[in-house]
């Protein structure tokens, strides 16, 4: 027995990845670039593109070759690339090829129709689309769920093998400490803020010399505006977004460091991995772990606001706060706003813990899309003490539903609870962290993430990558401990 089976399914792979990163290449387009009236034809190219992918992951000479291989003379990416290989084709083999490409249709399709309805405050504008949306996906959950549960099934595109009650209960393991600091501080007074409006160009400019300092390669991504700001791409083409809003800086200077956060960890990966399933992102709570974590532990930091201090003065001037201690105060202000992505860190957890209950719901049939806005409106005012203004500040905020992302929510505080360990250790090992953040220097910090998790890739299983990076089983403790001990030192708790 000879592994040029192996050969054979490893050039099919990477083919397969190959117009996979074409799709990836039109969505950046159509939310980036792509001229309104190409919608539909954008919608159709999408559908053509997924009906010939779907073809090649459903190929029916993968089971021929996955017998043929000799598993054992594999190394540890051939296992890697062998088992991923197995659980794509077992997925997709359920899922017709109708449903698919039907799927790529509808959700190229609602972009716009989304964007257009939160541009309008007008949720009825998009809920026939989100009921199709939400239709077809309980569709495929139906085909990938054996009898089991439907939201178990689409979890499982995001976070290999995650089980939502699983999940529930360490999310809701840090509603405790975050009702109980929400409300300490509640009773203090607010910290400083920025009240004074800045132009696009003048934020942009403090938007890359922050992903300069995280270390972003230039000439492997690029920087651009969108609705909803995000990352895409792999390798050498990862690119990302931000958005602007004038009285509100710090939205486009955070979205900026979280998308690179996510991007650095994908030209990161291993060049000789790519294109091939071990060289992917291990699950989306790993990649928001990278993201979060450049935000919020480092971004956020007092040692990294002193160096931005300094660098905001010189592109802003006078931005109305005298001091970096003001500044580092500012961007941890916390206070019960309607925006997930312009959530403190006490809020941001809340915010997520409301969509898992609401998306899970609608999958289990439990809650209506003609209903999804008043129990949402409900639901944000009962967590949060703050009744919904309008939709595009509640229920159409996100573009997540819009392109069908039902189950990828729960993975943003994942995601923080992978950063809370991973920084955790950090600290231990580079105790001099804070000094080179204070300079703007982040190498040090990056290297660490390079070596612990971006060269990881998919080799193994996530909550694994995490385990042998921290040295145990992640757990929600030093998240929880993070936050308690960052804001009491704020708010002299």
């Amino acid at each position: 027995m000879t592994n040029s089976a192996y050969d054979t399914l490893l050039e099919h792979l990477k083919t397969t990845a190959a117009l996979e990163q074409i799709g990836g290449i039109l969505m950046w387009d159509q939310e980036v670039m792509m001229p309104r009236k190409g919608n539909a034809q954008r919608a159709e190219q999408n559908a053509a593109l997924e009906a010939t992918i779907h073809a090649r992951r459903t190929d029916p000479r993968l089971p021929d070759w996955f017998d043929s291989i000799d598993e054992d003379s594999l190394d540890m990416a051939g296992k890697a690339n062998l088992r991923e290989a197995k659980r794509a084709y077992e997925r997709n083999t359920k899922i017709p090829a109708e449903l698919a490409t039907e799927l790529a249709r509808a959700t190229s399709a609602a972009q716009m129709v989304w964007a257009d309805a939160r541009a309008n405050d007008d949720f009825a504008a998009f809920a026939p689309t989100l009921e199709n949306i939400l239709d077809l996906r309980r569709q495929e959950a139906a085909c990938l769920a054996n009898g089991g549960d439907l939201y178990d099934a689409l979890l499982n595109d995001y976070e290999p093998d995650a089980k939502s009650e699983t999940l529930a209960a360490l999310l809701g393991s840090l509603r405790p400490t975050l009702t109980d600091l929400r409300g300490r501080i509640a009773e203090k007074p607010p910290a400083p803020r920025i009240t004074q409006p800045f132009p696009a160009d003048v934020q942009m400019r403090v938007a890359r010399r922050l992903a300069d300092a995280f270390g972003y390669d230039w000439e492997a991504g690029r920087l651009d505006f969108s609705t909803h700001p995000f990352s895409s791409g792999n390798n050498q083409d990862s690119r990302i977004t931000t958005r602007v809003n004038p009285d509100n800086v710090f939205d486009c200077f955070y979205s900026t460091i979280h998308e690179v956060g996510h991007s650095r960890y994908e030209q990161n990966m291993p060049l000789e991995l790519a294109r091939t399933p071990a060289g992917q992102y291990a699950s989306m709570g790993v990649h928001e772990s990278q993201s979060r974590m450049l935000e919020n532990q480092i971004g956020r930091s007092r040692a990294f606001t002193e160096w931005m201090f300094g660098v905001m003065q010189e592109e802003m001037g006078d931005f109305g706060l005298t001091t970096p201690e003001d500044l580092y105060r500012a961007v941890n202000r916390v206070e019960a706003g309607y925006i997930r992505t312009e959530a403190d860190e006490v809020h941001y957890n809340l915010h997520i813990l409301m969509r898992f209950e609401l998306e899970s719901a609608m999958i289990r049939g439990d809650l209506q899309v003609a209903d999804l806005e008043g129990v949402w409106n409900e639901t944000f005012e009962r967590d949060f003490g703050v009744a919904v203004d309008k939709p595009s500040n509640g229920v159409l905020q996100d573009v997540h539903w819009s392109v069908g992302l039902f189950g990828y929510f729960p993975t943003y505080s994942l995601g923080n609870i992978y950063a809370g360990e991973l920084f955790a250790t950090m600290q231990q090992d580079i105790p001099s962290l804070g000094e080179y953040f204070r300079k703007g220097e982040t190498g040090e910090a990056m290297a660490w993430l390079k070596a612990n998790v971006h060269d990881k890739a998919h080799l193994k299983a996530p909550e694994d990558i995490i385990a042998d990076a921290v040295g145990h089983k992640p757990t929600a403790a030093p998240l929880a401990a993070y936050l308690e001990a960052k804001f009491s030192d704020l708010y002299d708790l």
